[in-house]
């Protein structure tokens, strides 16, 4: 797999109480991801952008939600998200403080 495709795969932290649950109780991290990543793209770029080891790769696919807009209808788009498992003693850190 070439580099500028991993650049592209995780498209951010997914942040939500659930997620925050995950990651408290069971050392995860949940990033929203490309809908045509695979789990080995997953793996390698969020070892290549963080600089940790994964221990598991978890995917998750969604379904746009059907949204009224007055008297027409319209849909949001299909999106995954991935559910990244780290090693006891590794974490991520998206605040960047030391």
């Amino acid at each position: 797999m070439n580099q500028e495709r991993l650049m592209t795969v995780l498209l951010g932290p997914h942040v939500s109480e659930k997620s925050t649950d995950v990651a408290e109780a069971h050392n995860q991290v949940v990033f929203k991801v490309r809908r045509d990543a695979s789990k080995p793209e997953i793996r390698r770029a969020v070892e290549m952008l963080f600089d940790v080891k994964v221990e598991k790769v978890s995917v998750v696919n969604h379904k746009g939600k059907i949204k009224r807009f007055g008297m027409q209808f319209g849909r949001r788009q299909d999106w995954k998200k991935a559910y990244v498992t780290l090693p006891a003693g590794q974490d991520i850190d998206f605040m960047g403080g030391d």
